[in-house]
């Protein structure tokens, strides 16, 4: 299958600006680049199903450069809604320096940064060189702009698109890109960026947007209670991710597999058929994080997610470090003790129990675990000699109810 095909079988691309883009995406020999702008200090998994694409058209022959946009990341893409806070220059830079090398680390690509082509650009310059170009009815015809009208947009939010389309001139002047790839929200400032090379230089440029990869429920992928789910290992551990896409939802894990692994056409029919016929076995969601960890993390990072996950599914929790157990139970109901304290008055304390009465009858019916071990014993005490690292106690009722004792 030829990577055009391949693409569409995928579902990464929604569209394409020439039909003249599938011979040349099939032949090879473009330059291209692919771009987000560093409003945080890592990249999310939604900006790895983008991102991912690269690596595919790399290994079909095209060239990628990664734009990490420090210009436009001043002045913030406009959003649907509601105008994007302005963030500092100090912290842009930072947010740009940990991005680049998070983005070579895992994908190993020239990275760019459009704040290099703008910090010489005056205003007149702006203006003559480029706004010239820009009829505003066509700008006003966007979908991103009409959709703001209403509830109003600022100039500097309606010349983020100017900003977009001189990236790809620049990148196209002096990279030889003539290939831009995003996501499909961002349609109409591609297409502004082909316009104005045509206009500059007489010369065919193309692009292709790719549909984002959402949930069920119509949310973008990637996020989850508000929470993205960050490339950086310290933001969002291994283990994690791992919870995350072995709970992924089972009408949505296929499009998963194809968006964000390199399993073959075949291996992932075989792993739909098996999902539909043998879904309690998860075979998908296993391979989707296994398949993506090992991509970001390495193997190493996907096997002790695997462990970790292994040991609390059979409550085996005696192995844990004292940092996987902060990390396994970060978010779980949580106290903090200076004192040793009867397991009875802790279950209560800590919101396992409502009583001790209720307390007492969890402990004697064997269905109390502290640090991994059954406890019977209603005169049982919680010390901080015995936990996690002198540190953290984790008890559990029941097969699925943690709860986290801290000590001080």
């Amino acid at each position: 299958m030829k990577i055009y095909d391949e693409l569409v079988w995928r579902g990464l691309i929604k569209d394409i600006s020439s039909p003249d883009l599938k011979e040349k995406l099939n032949n090879g020999g473009m330059t291209f680049y692919i771009g987000t702008d560093p409003t945080g200090d890592s990249l999310h998994i939604g900006h790895f199903s983008s991102f991912l694409i690269s690596k595919r058209l790399k290994d079909a022959g095209h060239n990628p450069i990664l734009l990490v946009g420090g210009g436009t990341g001043l002045i913030g893409d406009p959003k649907p809604d509601t105008e994007r806070p302005m963030i500092t220059k100090e912290e842009v830079n930072h947010n740009f320096e940990c991005l680049k090398k998070q983005a070579q680390d895992i994908f190993g690509f020239e990275v760019v940064n459009n704040y290099d082509w703008y910090k010489d650009v005056n205003f007149i310059d702006f203006l003559r060189d480029y706004g010239k170009y820009f009829n505003v009815n066509y700008m006003l015809n966007k979908d991103i702009v009409k959709r703001r009208l209403d509830l109003g947009i600022t100039y500097t939010e309606f010349s983020y698109m100017i900003m977009q389309a001189m990236d790809f001139y620049w990148l196209h002047e002096n990279k030889d890109v003539t290939l831009q790839v995003a996501g499909q929200d961002q349609w109409g400032n591609i297409t502004a960026g082909i316009e104005l090379i045509r206009k500059k230089t007489g010369q065919e440029a193309y692009c292709f947007t790719m549909p984002l990869l959402t949930k069920s429920d119509g949310t973008k992928f990637g996020k989850t209670n508000g929470k993205a789910i960050w490339l950086d290992a310290k933001k969002t551990s291994p283990y994690e991710m791992y919870q995350f896409f072995i709970n992924s939802e089972d009408d949505k894990v296929i499009d998963y597999l194809k968006f964000l692994t390199f399993l073959s056409k075949e291996e992932i029919e075989e792993l739909e058929e098996k999902n539909r016929t043998q879904p309690h076995k998860r075979e998908a969601h296993q391979a989707l994080a296994r398949e993506v960890i090992t991509f970001i993390h390495g193997e190493d990072a996907y096997q002790e997610a695997l462990n970790i996950s292994q040991m609390l599914f059979s409550g085996r929790i005696q192995n844990l470090t004292l940092d996987q157990v902060k990390t396994c139970f970060n978010g779980v109901p949580s106290i903090e003790l200076d004192e040793d304290m009867q397991i009875l008055n802790a279950l209560v304390k800590v919101g396992a129990a409502s009583s001790n009465r209720e307390a007492r009858q969890f402990v004697t019916g064997g269905s109390v675990l502290v640090n991994g071990e059954k406890i019977t014993d209603v005169k049982h005490v919680i010390s901080k000699a015995n936990a996690f690292g002198n540190e953290v106690t984790v008890i559990r009722r029941g097969k699925k109810n943690y709860y986290v004792i801290n000590h001080k």
